[in-house]
């Protein structure tokens, strides 16, 4: 039997203090950009720490501190760092604006700064839900979480998932083009429905989603993306609706794992589809098997896991209690129970997802 041990004390202590630094960086980054310092730095240029207030209505002795802060851990440029504190000049260089301020870039990681600080202001209340005294749902999570979780996966959906995934699997672009149907089931704010029907405009995509919050801005992003008339957006469990089989395609995109009851809603996905219509799941690329140490979309997975999505998914009860790290054994068992005969994991690269096809 093979086991693994702690590192030793002096890593576990450098590593650690390493993970408050980044903390701290994680926090000042999300309050630039909620105070709207980068987006200003990369429109309208470099600027002292009182030009920087003036353009955003903020106090130039905070945007001194912040930009000082920034430059020191590489974030921003400063032109003469020996100058006087109300004479330098901080930049944000070129190729840091696709992580901070582009918000359609496939680089574009501010929303897991922004969700990180949102999460972190639950550990109270994490603290009696893991003493099993209280629950945290997404709806209490609210706004903030809603809003990150959204920006995070957009660049995906409006790019990749449209572009590239979706056109490769057999049958679906056919279907499509031909004015098939789409169930988009844990809709969100609706960005996967809206980029289907942007791609393959002779379709019509449903969005389903029990969140009320996110199918109502689900509502106004297709509005602004003028897909209204093709995307309609429910308030629904789709366990408790009756549909026939209609659709061409019934898709999942990173919310079976929070499910309380993911067996329910892959069977009313497998009664959703007609014949030889296509399911798919998409969900986080983890480990196939629990291994330590794990990589660091391990980590990550893990760390969304402990702070949200557990806590989300036992929020109601009976629940799966499946967390964020759901291995593929774990959903083709689901799929199984669902009357699914196999699930097929493609070979398609979409980042930190993996593309599950259930066969019927």
């Amino acid at each position: 039997m093979t086991t693994t041990s702690a590192p030793p004390l002096p890593a576990l202590s450098d590593r650690l203090f390493a993970a408050v630094v980044g903390g701290y960086e994680i926090a000042a980054v999300a309050l630039g950009h909620r105070l709207g310092w980068y987006r200003a730095l990369a429109d309208h240029g470099p600027a002292t720490a009182a030009e920087l207030a003036d353009r955003t209505g903020a106090d130039a002795r905070y945007a001194r501190e912040w930009l000082e802060q920034q430059a020191v851990s590489g974030y921003l440029g400063v032109d003469d760092p020996a100058a006087g504190p109300e004479d330098r000049r901080f930049s944000l260089p070129p190729e840091h604006r696709a992580v901070l301020v582009d918000e359609l870039d496939p680089d574009h990681l501010m929303p897991l700064a922004d969700i990180t600080v949102a999460f972190m202001r639950f550990v109270p209340q994490l603290a009696e839900v893991y003493r099993g005294t209280r629950t945290l749902s997404w709806d209490e999570l609210g706004d903030d979480v809603r809003d990150a979780q959204a920006a995070a996966n957009r660049p995906f959906l409006l790019g990749p998932l449209v572009d590239d995934l979706l056109p490769a699997v057999p049958g679906v672009d056919d279907a499509l083009r031909a004015g098939g149907r789409v169930a988009d089931v844990g809709c969100g704010y609706g960005w996967s429905s809206i980029a289907i029907a942007r791609r393959w405009p002779g379709c019509r995509v449903d969005g389903f989603d029990v969140d009320l919050p996110s199918v109502q801005r689900a509502h106004r992003n297709a509005e602004e993306a003028g897909v209204a008339e093709r995307v309609t957006f429910r308030t629904a469990d789709v366990r408790e609706t009756e549909p026939g089989a209609d659709y061409d395609l019934v898709v999942a995109v990173e919310c079976v794992h929070d499910m309380p009851e993911p067996v329910g809603v892959l069977a009313a996905m497998r009664r959703m589809v007609r014949p030889g219509g296509t399911v798919l799941v998409l969900d986080e690329a983890v480990a196939e098997q629990f291994t330590v140490p794990g990589d660091d979309a391990e980590r990550l997975f893990y760390g969304y896991s402990v702070l949200c999505c557990l806590a989300d998914g036992r929020s109601s009860e009976p629940s799966a209690a499946t967390g964020a790290v759901m291995r593929p054994d774990t959903l083709r068992r689901y799929a199984r129970d669902a009357g699914f005969t196999d699930v097929e994991v493609l070979p398609l690269d979409a980042g930190f997802f993996r593309v599950y096809r259930l066969v019927m």
